[in-house]
């Protein structure tokens, strides 16, 4: 019979190791998650919460708990998921070590009550911060990425859809529109969630038109809106801060409302006459020139622009140019891309 004290002792023990475990889970993943955002997003910001995190976990990893380490007697140690045997993207790769950290947290919060009185607090109160830290991370990747699109590709309904898509992105594409105003909205969830993946799999975004419901059931990376839809406000309360939210401008009225509602970008046009836009007079290139001069977010110079006249428009001051007939109609798509590409890289973006 284990006598009383021996079994406290050896619940002790067992505490000790499930709080070993998951402090070094929790230390692990916040590093892999710091790497990123120095080295990838260059985020001193991103990156010094990361570390002070890490510094507030350690503060709990005593020698005591370190101490209690059975690595040869843990049967986890061969436990294994096919899933983590490989990563698709960077985005991926985050998400499961966001995971990683906030279960393990989680995990400590709770067994940490048995150790010290204070220690389920301290991890709730940084579980919390991981929430935020990763709101804000994919937020800024995701702002970031945007800055650096010059090229977005707005599709048009095709029975080459994905392929055309899969051709733009070999070609460079870093920003994709999904639009579809007829199809029914099983087909719409369908195509959508193909694109999604598509486009993560080339670290491109993905942003879907007019649907902020079809934008959250895919986990798209935001929406766009055009003049009738909804208010960017209410987009907003839908789809949260990390999400990014455009809206379709033909004039400087326009143009100037949409930022003051917190438009992450704008498109600005259309600049030619276009049948994308049937009925709508060509806003011209003085709006692409105003635009260049007054616009404090991303723009996109968009209507009728083609390997033929995007000269012009980026003589007129545009940086970014977004797309439908001259690649989803185009022969070699991926050629398109990159030669549409080579000419913005003419200028560096400054906004």
């Amino acid at each position: 019979m284990v006598e009383p004290y021996s079994q406290q002792k050896q619940i002790q023990q067992v505490v000790y190791r499930i709080l070993d475990a998951n402090l070094d889970r929790a230390r692990e993943g916040l590093r892999i998650i710091e790497e990123w955002c120095r080295f990838g997003l260059n985020s001193g910001q991103l990156a010094g919460e990361c570390k002070y995190l890490r510094q507030e976990v350690a503060v709990w990893h005593t020698e005591e708990l370190r101490a209690a380490r059975d690595t040869a007697g843990d049967p986890g140690t061969d436990l294994s998921h096919p899933q983590e045997e490989q990563r698709s993207s960077i985005k991926a790769l985050l998400q499961a070590n966001f995971c990683r950290v906030e279960e393990a947290l989680r995990v400590l919060e709770e067994y940490g009550k048995l150790y010290h009185p204070k220690m389920g607090q301290a991890c709730k109160q940084m579980r919390y911060r991981v929430y935020s830290l990763e709101t804000n991370l994919m937020g800024h990747q995701r702002h970031q990425l945007l800055r650096r699109s010059r090229l977005y590709l707005v599709t048009s309904p095709s029975e080459s859809l994905l392929p055309t898509v899969e051709a733009a992105l070999k070609g460079g594409l870093t920003l994709l529109q999904y639009r579809d105003k007829d199809t029914d909205d099983f087909v719409r969830l369908e195509l959508a969630t193909k694109l999604r993946q598509l486009c993560h799999s080339y670290g491109a975004l993905f942003i879907i038109n007019d649907r902020v419901d079809l934008a959250l059931a895919v986990d798209a990376d935001g929406v766009h809106l055009g003049q009738q839809d909804m208010p960017i406000a209410t987009a907003r309360q839908l789809l949260g801060p990390q999400r990014l939210i455009g809206r379709s401008t033909t004039n400087a009225d326009e143009m100037q409302k949409a930022i003051a509602e917190g438009a992450d970008y704008i498109g600005v046009g259309p600049v030619y006459e276009t049948p994308t836009k049937i009925g709508k007079a060509a806003a011209g290139l003085g709006y692409v020139s105003y635009a260049a001069q007054h616009s404090s977010v991303p723009w996109f110079a968009i209507g009728g622009i083609d390997a033929n006249n995007i000269n012009d428009v980026i003589d007129a001051g545009a940086e970014r140019v977004a797309v439908v007939r001259s690649l989803m109609q185009a022969e070699q798509p991926t050629l398109v891309t990159q030669y549409l590409i080579s000419q913005l890289n003419r200028i560096k973006p400054e906004s």
